[in-house]
C-alpha cells in the first residue's frame, strides 16, 4: 500500500491541494461547506485499499487558497476539480460529493459527462435554493459580516447533527478546524451556493448510477425532498441514515462506509 501523496496545482491564480492514496478504480471525494477533505478520513481508511482515493480541498480551504475573481460559481469549483483530474491523466472517476460538494459534482456531471463513470450526492441536492433558503443564506452572509467566521461556524455547526450531545467529539473537531476559515471563503461559497441553477434535469436524464445517501434528520437537505430527486435517475441507488443529520459519514460511519463500498463494488476496476 503506498503512502499518500500530497499534491498541489496552480489554477485560476490559486493554489489547490489534493492528496492521493491507493490504487485501482480513481474515486473522488468532494467535501461541503466549511469543511476540508479531512471530513472524509474514516471513509479514506475504509475504501484505501480498493481504490485510487482523490481527496480534494476546495479553495479556500484547508491548504487551498481561496478563488480571487469577483464573482465564483459552483461550475469554477468544478473546473478545478477538473483540473486534477487532467493533471493526474485520470479520464474518468466516480465522483462522490457532501452537500457543497454535491452541488459541485452535479456541476462537474453538466459540464463534463464523459469524465463521470457515476456519481454519488451524499446529503446535498439537484433543486436550486427557493426563496426562504436564500433569504437564510442572505442572513447568514450578514452575519459573517458583522461576527466572523469562528462565531458563526460556532452557531451552525452543532445544528448539522442529528445527536450534537452524541457527536460532540465530532462537532469540536469541525469547530477547530472552523477557526481556519476566513470570512471571505464562506461567503464566496454562500454566494455561488446561491447562484446555482436547478439541476435537477440531470438526474432525470442521467445514463449513469446515481448514489444518493440521505439523512432522516437532516435539517440542511429536507428529507421529503431528497426522497423526491431519488426518484428521478434511471439508475439511483437510494440509502437512508436513519439515525443522521447532514453529517453521515461522521454519525453513522460504519453504515455510510457500507452503502459506498456496495455502490463502488459494482464497477470493474479500471487501473
Amino acid at each position: 500500500m503506498a503512502n499518500p501523496e500530497e499534491k498541489y496545482l496552480s489554477y485560476n491564480d490559486a493554489s489547490i491541494h489534493y492528496t492521493l492514496i491507493g490504487d485501482g478504480l480513481p474515486v473522488m471525494f468532494v467535501h461541503g461547506f466549511a469543511e476540508d477533505s479531512s471530513v472524509w478520513e474514516k471513509q479514506i481508511a475504509f475504501l484505501k485499499n480498493d481504490y485510487k482515493l482523490i481527496i480534494p480541498d476546495l479553495p479556500g480551504t484547508g491548504q487551498s487558497t481561496i478563488l480571487k475573481n469577483e464573482c465564483i460559481y459552483v461550475e469554477d469549483y468544478a473546473a478545478g476539480i477538473k483540473a486534477i483530474l487532467d493533471a493526474e491523466n485520470i479520464d474518468q472517476c466516480i465522483m462522490i460529493g457532501h452537500s457543497m460538494g454535491g452541488y459541485i459534482t452535479l456541476a462537474f456531471a453538466e459540464k463534463y459527462p464523459a469524465n463521470l463513470l457515476a456519481f454519488g450526492l451524499f446529503h446535498s441536492s439537484a433543486y436550486a435554493d427557493d426563496e426562504a433558503k436564500i433569504e437564510v443564506r442572505r442572513k447568514a452572509i450578514g452575519f459573517i459580516r458583522e461576527n466572523g467566521a469562528e462565531a458563526f461556524l460556532k452557531t451552525s455547526i452543532p445544528g448539522l447533527f442529528f445527536d450534537a450531545e452524541l457527536s460532540k467529539d465530532d462537532i469540536d473537531c469541525l469547530l477547530k478546524k472552523g477557526n481556519n476559515f476566513s470570512p471571505a471563503t464562506l461567503i464566496q461559497y454562500y454566494e455561488a451556493m446561491i447562484a446555482r441553477p436547478d439541476r435537477t434535469i440531470l438526474l432525470k436524464e442521467s445514463t449513469t448510477a446515481v448514489l444518493l445517501i440521505i439523512g432522516q434528520h437532516d435539517k440542511a437537505i429536507p428529507f421529503n425532498l431528497s426522497l423526491e430527486q431519488a426518484k428521478m435517475p434511471a439508475h439511483s441507488y437510494i440509502h437512508i441514515l436513519r439515525n443522521s443529520g447532514h453529517m453521515g459519514m461522521l454519525e453513522e460511519t460504519d453504515k455510510a462506509n457500507d452503502f459506498l463500498k456496495n455502490f463502488l463494488s459494482g464497477f470493474f476496476n479500471l487501473s
